[in-house]
């Protein structure tokens, strides 16, 4: 690897809008976000699917998936 060019990496304490602290690698020493692993509906369960044509049950008949 070339000297001089790679940046450092420090440890980065970042700051989720829900409260959530955590902390990474990264080139920069702190960092804000919107939105985490903990407030994200995909990883909550909270997410909703909004299914006005049909298209999961078509789907999962289709592929034989549970109900």
């Amino acid at each position: 690897m070339k000297k001089g060019i790679h940046p450092e990496y420090v440890e980065c304490s970042v700051t989720c809008a829900c409260g959530n602290h955590f902390t990474v690698l990264s080139n920069k020493p702190e960092m804000r976000i919107d939105i985490c692993n903990m407030c994200h509906p995909f990883f909550t369960g909270s997410e909703k699917i909004v299914d006005a044509a049909g298209r999961v049950e078509k789907f999962k008949s289709k592929y034989k998936l549970g109900k």
